[in-house]
């Protein structure tokens, strides 16, 4: 049995849906009817989270990645807890491997996404019990990507309507990963990891430059970038431990492009994009 809790976003959709078509008892508990004390919750997929509008709602913030996620780690039995973080925290450094040591600033208003996932993650690893792992995410990408609250969201709405306007440099770059690719990863981690942090990425930087490319192929859309616009890049990120101990092995997102503007010809998981958010 699973519990998924967050499983009306993007990525707890996606997990709840294989794993009810491998057969597996799904729970889905909404935030207004959380588990109760006591209760077994099998193998926990711990996807509550809040990302664009974490600066306007601090205390919701601090409730969904720590308060919510350390009240079913003090009161529930479970086979296995998997909290889902961010590959954000990696931000003000350059080592991105699971055991660097990581730094957030409570004066900078942007860093109370990373302080409470920083702090969410020092729960579950403090918190003494057997099989808690956690999964630090990339931006997770899926098809028909307009429909979401995201920057390549955003690019593919701009070509829809012929034009992407940048404001910020083409030479920014992120490590975006495919949603099947970060759902297998996440289920594999949650029943077999053998260490208690991964990240789940892609491995591989894609520049705004590359996507702009990519839509325009398919779009014709015009690009221009505003003037003086910066250049917003994020360390590459480590997966080093996913490729040794699951054998992962990417999907190139640029392949994906007709997918991601929702112009497949079969599209299945097209009624899974809801509203999510970057995550780095």
């Amino acid at each position: 049995m699973f519990t998924v809790l967050g499983a009306s976003g993007f990525i707890g959709r996606n997990l709840v849906r294989r794993l009810r078509e491998r057969g597996h008892v799904v729970n889905v508990p909404s935030r207004a009817d959380m588990p109760r004390a006591g209760e077994d919750l099998g193998h926990v997929i711990y996807a509550i989270g809040l990302t664009a509008d974490f600066r306007s709602r601090p205390f919701d913030t601090i409730e969904a990645h720590v308060s919510l996620a350390a009240n079913i780690l003090r009161e529930n039995a479970f086979a296995s807890f998997l909290y889902l973080s961010s590959t954000r925290v990696y931000a003000h450094g350059e080592d991105t491997r699971e055991g660097a040591r990581l730094s957030a600033s409570p004066l900078d208003p942007s860093d109370l996404y990373n302080l409470s996932k920083l702090t969410g993650e020092a729960i579950c690893l403090g918190s003494g019990r057997d099989k808690v792992r956690i999964a630090r995410l990339s931006n997770v990408v899926g098809p028909n990507e307009a429909k979401s609250d995201t920057f390549l969201g955003a690019l593919c709405r701009e070509a829809g309507r012929g034009h992407i306007q940048l404001q910020t440099a083409l030479d920014s770059c992120k490590d975006y990963i495919w949603i099947d690719d970060a759902a297998e990863l996440l289920l594999r981690i949650a029943v077999e990891g053998r260490h208690s942090v991964y990240n789940v990425a892609n491995g591989r930087q894609t520049s705004h430059a590359e996507w702009c490319t990519a839509i325009q192929s398919r779009t014709k859309c015009s690009v221009a970038v505003n003037e003086g616009a910066p250049t917003l890049s994020f360390p590459p990120i480590a997966i080093d431990r996913v490729k040794d101990e699951f054998a992962f092995a990417a999907t190139p997102v640029l392949e994906r492009i007709p997918e991601i503007l929702g112009t497949h010809e079969s599209e299945p998981d097209s009624d899974l994009r809801g509203p999510t958010s970057s995550r780095i």
